[in-house]
């Protein structure tokens, strides 16, 4: 039986400090004596006065979350971030419906980077910083901020924990979940700063360095202008992003064991990320000589578009360089493949993620074993240990959701008038949070012109990716709220 109580003390708790951090956008605004500082100072005492009623009324105090009551806080986060996100969106006339803030705002927090907006300049300096912002708590995760301040309320959060990141190598880095979750924030922050001095020194100014720190450490993909990167215009610029979103992509145990342990031996025997940046390099190698031959780029401008958009779209940050969509048909194929790929498990990259391919490729191969030799018995192993069967069911379990959730959203969005290849790029691009894709929401398009029903299609689709498909659709199952 779920107790709706400490749920509700905990949702309290988050929308205050949402709503807290909302309130830096408002005291932007202020500054600049914007004319919608009023929109976002109402935004913000709503998310706060919701938050405090809430924390008021559910005063009942238990010691541990049950499981079913973790994987409902984790949607009840995510759902409530985005719902209590659009609001600066609606108070203001650059969106023309809840349709196109609560898309905005769904892909704002999944770290997705899909926009309706055919003219980002358009936007006020606040409500493009808060547009940053959304991406910069989801990409790390707006649930990890819940657990570091569960201790306050006497609940623990390793079911919270592992509901956010469900299949991923749930290894904490520290003896409590809440020290973990500093630790990861500490280094996240430390590269948002990072990444905030290279892009000040490539040339942006101070603000658009600082939105672009925010989108690109959570490898989401925003930007302050609507042609993207492509708007700068600078090579050097080019090469700094790329760095910062081949961090993005690898996971965090593995910058916490760089960065705080001193291990960089053990970071590079991590077989995940080997496999990671060779499959970088290699498509990047291959997408230039495409593009050296075929499209007449010189070598420097091939290789670094195709790194670039290689790594963006691996690591589903999104951002635009080139526009790919004339580029070869194999080139795009790439891409494509990529969409589904994704970073490194336990990164802020989407997609089916690394290890989970490769855990894929070896139970195949098993299989084949298994019809030559039927006799024989043949483990599978990864990273030097034995994957359990369960883990194995799991991932085929996961991977059949993936592929179920993506041919019904592509039938729906076919049968909402959106041509066929559109409507598979757009759902791939949603689901594992990427952004721009290919066809009429490619590069240099946007989504602002699908039909409203598709766009809340392609916001089940983010957020169903962002939670790894099994924390978001196991509450619409009757088991789940059965006694």
């Amino acid at each position: 039986m779920i107790r709706w109580s400490p749920v509700g003390r905990v949702m309290g708790l988050f929308l205050m400090a949402f709503g807290t951090v909302m309130g830096f956008s408002f005291l932007y605004s202020l500054v600049l004596l914007d004319i919608y500082s009023q929109a976002l100072a109402i935004s913000t005492l709503i998310t706060l006065a919701t938050g405090g009623v809430n924390w008021l009324v559910c005063r009942h105090r238990d010691a541990e979350l049950s499981q079913r009551e973790g994987i409902l806080l984790v949607v009840s986060t995510w759902l409530a971030a985005c719902l209590f996100g659009s609001i600066p969106y609606l108070l203001t006339p650059h969106f023309g419906s809840l349709t196109d803030a609560v898309f905005e705002t769904v892909s704002g927090f999944t770290a997705t980077g899909a926009s309706v907006l055919e003219d980002v300049e358009s936007l006020p300096a606040p409500i493009l910083l808060w547009r940053a912002i959304t991406n910069w708590l989801g990409g790390m995760g707006i649930v990890v901020l819940v657990i570091a301040i569960l201790p306050l309320v006497g609940h623990g959060g390793m079911h919270l924990y592992r509901a956010e990141f469900s299949g991923a190598k749930s290894e904490k880095l520290r003896p409590r979940i809440a020290e973990t979750a500093s630790s990861l924030w500490k280094i996240y922050l430390a590269l948002t700063v990072a990444a905030f001095a290279a892009l000040k020194l490539s040339g942006m100014n101070h603000f658009e360095a600082l939105a672009h720190a925010f989108t690109l450490t959570s490898t989401a993909g925003f930007s302050t202008r609507t042609a993207s990167i492509a708007g700068f215009d600078n090579p050097a610029m080019d090469y700094i992003i790329v760095i910062f979103m081949i961090l993005g992509g690898i996971s965090f145990i593995q910058h916490y064991r760089f960065f705080i342990e001193r291990r960089p031996g053990s970071v590079f025997k991590d077989f995940e990320l080997r496999m990671y940046l060779v499959l970088l390099a290699t498509a990047s190698v291959l997408v230039s000589l495409l593009l050296i031959f075929q499209n007449g780029y010189g070598i420097e401008r091939a290789f670094r578009i195709a790194l670039f958009q290689v790594t963006s779209i691996m690591t589903t940050t999104g951002y635009v360089i080139d526009d790919y969509e004339l580029w070869p048909p194999l080139g795009q194929l790439i891409l494509l493949v990529f969409m589904f790929v994704g970073g490194c498990t336990g990164s802020t990259a989407g997609g089916m993620k690394i290890a989970r391919i490769a855990l894929l490729t070896k139970v195949v191969s098993r299989e084949f074993k298994r019809m030559v030799e039927r006799h024989g018995v043949f483990a599978v192993r990864l990273g030097g240990g034995v994957v359990p069967e369960t883990t194995i069911q799991s991932l085929l379990n996961l991977v059949y959701l993936a592929f179920l959730i993506n041919f019904i959203s592509c039938l729906a969005l076919a049968g909402l008038g959106v041509d066929v290849f559109t409507s598979i790029a757009a759902v791939a691009a949603s689901m594992f949070n990427i952004g721009p894709a290919l066809g009429n929401v490619g590069p240099l398009d946007h989504y602002g012109h699908l039909p409203a029903l598709a766009k809340w299609v392609l916001s089940f689709d983010m957020l169903a990716g962002r939670l790894e498909f099994y924390t978001l659709l196991v509450i619409m199952t009757p088991l789940f709220w059965r006694k």
